[in-house]
């Protein structure tokens, strides 16, 4: 049995996990406020930003903590297409959450169904993260920690959402996206102790592609697609701003 290291850079990658994941789910709510009051073509773009940023943010949290796992007696790869893939699977499905919120009409069934779709793409995006790993040895989970992180998941992602439906204030926000931080952290470390390893020593090089030459640089550039992100929402207008712009141009005399 291998000796798992969760964080073997400290708490640099725990820490800046979270970050993202607060980050990701701040912007989601920004773009889910805006959406509420939009409509047409603009509610849509605003939809699909919102899910773009939650599930970029929810992908970057995983693989930034992946960072500093640790397996003694083995390195460690990852697969390319299994990961670019759970990447995919986790905005499609944060996608389908959100636009089932932003156009659903009962409130309720929307936010339970745009929950549970939401809640299984980011437990699909975690379990196919680590089905990307490669090491040598065999991996094993515990049935009921991994339930859990499901829950977890599915509970997490229905909060973030309701939040979106019934907050509106950047305060508001911000509390929220500090608690739904928390939350798909748990959700991630939880699924990560229902880890063992069976670790099989070889020196056979392993496939794929280590963490610095994949798995950094993507995440770097994802990142940096949410701060540009984050500038756009904060310099664009909001629905009340643009109406309040045009009765001001109405006032405007004209010569």
């Amino acid at each position: 049995m291998g000796h798992l290291d969760h964080a073997a850079f400290g708490w640099l990658t725990p820490v800046l996990s979270y970050v993202m994941a607060c980050i990701g789910a701040a912007l989601g709510l920004r773009c889910t406020v805006r959406a509420l009051g939009a409509s047409g073509r603009s509610r849509r773009n605003w939809l699909i930003t919102a899910a773009s940023a939650i599930g970029t943010g929810i992908w970057t949290m995983h693989f930034v903590a992946m960072l500093g796992f640790a397996v003694t007696g083995t390195d460690i790869r990852y697969n390319v297409l299994l990961t670019i893939l759970s990447l995919l699977v986790a905005m499609v499905f944060v996608g389908a959450g959100v636009f089932a919120v932003g156009y659903g009409k009962d409130r309720t069934r929307s936010l339970l169904l745009g929950g549970l779709a939401t809640g299984f793409g980011v437990a699909g995006m975690h379990y196919l993260g680590m089905a990307a790993l490669r090491l040598h040895g065999q991996v094993h989970y515990d049935p009921v920690l991994v339930a859990l992180s499901v829950v977890i998941a599915v509970v997490a992602a229905t909060a973030a959402l309701w939040a979106g439906l019934n907050i509106k204030s950047p305060i508001a926000v911000a509390v929220a996206s500090l608690v739904m931080g928390a939350a798909v952290s748990s959700m991630h470390y939880t699924g990560m102790i229902s880890v063992s390893v069976d670790v099989a020593p070889s020196g056979s090089v392993l496939p794929g592609a280590t963490a610095m030459q994949f798995i950094f640089p993507l995440a770097v550039g994802l990142g940096s697609y949410l701060f540009i992100t984050a500038a756009f929402v904060a310099l664009s207008p909001t629905a009340r701003e643009r109406a309040e712009y045009a009765s001001a141009e109405q006032l405007v005399p004209t010569s």
